[in-house]
């Protein structure tokens, strides 16, 4: 019985030389999309032009900021300087401008910052850790008082002061800028105190640490990066405050650099755009250097795998 054999294909050729290949046609999936996925590939690149857009707004006023600060013509307008100079630099580069509203700033923000994230781990200690019908209310509570806006409540808290004589007092003005992001900096200080588990503490409790012990030595330690995301959100709220020193401090040696930034607008018949935009940088700049130098530990997360093991 005889076999029928197929003939065989010949092997595909390589290009001779200097001759092109032929175009690959277009994959199945290319050719196969639908309507709804190119509708959506079109909503998908004007979403992205829009962010683009909102993102080119923000970078405008930086970009002004920077070229204003080495131009000693600059005006609202945006565009390079010529040529670039640092008078801007020189003319607020001095103690009364300068020098001493950074330093009233650094003790005014640094001493509220303190005393906001002391006060916030005490209190989210125990709305942590017990349970009560009490607390979620409690929270809620809290976290409607950051709805108050300060200026509504300035003039009681004025004329308070000047009971007490805490007016024109940075200790006193301290004091109100804590309680002012106290509630928020509570809030947020719970919900990390969550994450870290009760076993750690109980078992420290069973070593004979106190809870005090437990919450320093235990809790604070492993919740390191909220700890500093509390940090950063108060330091940088109360910086920028103008509102609370403009009203409590009226010694001008006390004033921090935010209100100096508004005396520097009005002190002047016209306003040197090149000047403000200088100050403004070296006004910025611990704020940005407080993260640089932080930054680190905000990546590191919890770091709880493996702690608890049952």
């Amino acid at each position: 019985m005889s076999t029928v054999t197929s003939p065989s294909l010949p092997a595909p050729s390589a290009p001779a030389a200097g001759q092109v290949a032929a175009p690959r046609a277009p994959s199945p999936r290319a050719a196969r999309r639908t309507p709804t996925e190119r509708r959506r590939t079109r909503r998908r690149a004007g979403v992205d032009l829009v962010l683009l857009a909102v993102a080119a707004l923000f970078a405008l006023p930086l970009v002004w900021l920077l070229l204003a600060s080495i131009d000693a013509e600059a005006d609202l307008r945006v565009g390079a300087p010529s040529p670039a100079t640092t008078e801007n630099f020189e003319a607020v580069w001095n103690e009364e401008i300068t020098f001493r509203p950074m330093l009233n700033s650094l003790l005014l923000c640094g001493g509220a910052t303190l005393l906001t994230v002391v006060c916030a781990a005490l209190a989210a200690y125990p709305l942590s850790r017990y349970r009560s019908r009490l607390v979620r209310p409690y929270l809620l509570t809290v976290l409607f008082t950051t709805c108050l806006p300060v200026t509504a409540i300035m003039v009681p808290v004025y004329g308070l002061y000047v009971q007490v004589e805490l007016i024109d007092s940075l200790l006193g003005t301290a004091l109100f800028l804590a309680a002012t992001q106290l509630p928020f900096a509570i809030w947020l200080m719970k919900n990390f105190m969550d994450g870290v588990p009760i076993a750690l503490e109980e078992a420290a409790w069973t070593d004979g640490a106190s809870w005090y012990q437990a919450l320093v030595r235990i809790i604070l330690p492993l919740m390191g990066p909220g700890l500093t995301v509390v940090t950063i959100y108060s330091f940088i709220m109360m910086w920028g405050n103008f509102f609370v020193p403009f009203m409590l401090l009226l010694t001008p040696d006390q004033l921090p650099a935010s209100v100096t930034l508004f005396t520097f607008f009005g002190s002047r018949d016209s306003v040197v755009y090149g000047q403000l935009a200088a100050f403004s940088l070296l006004y910025s700049t611990p704020v940005i250097l407080l993260y640089v130098l932080i930054a680190r530990r905000l990546g590191g997360g919890f770091a709880l795998g493996g702690a608890v093991k049952g």
